[in-house]
């Protein structure tokens, strides 16, 4: 018989996690980018969220 693990799946749903974070800024910075140049000046991007991304998480 197989033994239950649940730190396997707990482990796997945090990466799962992860992905998913990942992949929602990604959509976010494509959208922010797609905005008229005025628009994203007058909002501060990406000068002002580009020193957080550079940090790491």
């Amino acid at each position: 018989m197989s033994s239950f693990n649940p730190d396997i799946f707990r482990a796997v749903r945090h990466y799962a996690g992860k992905i998913r974070t990942i992949h929602n800024e990604i959509r976010t910075e494509r959208f922010l980018n797609s905005l008229p140049a005025d628009l994203r000046k007058d909002i501060g991007w990406p000068d002002r969220f580009g020193s957080r991304r550079a940090e790491g998480n």
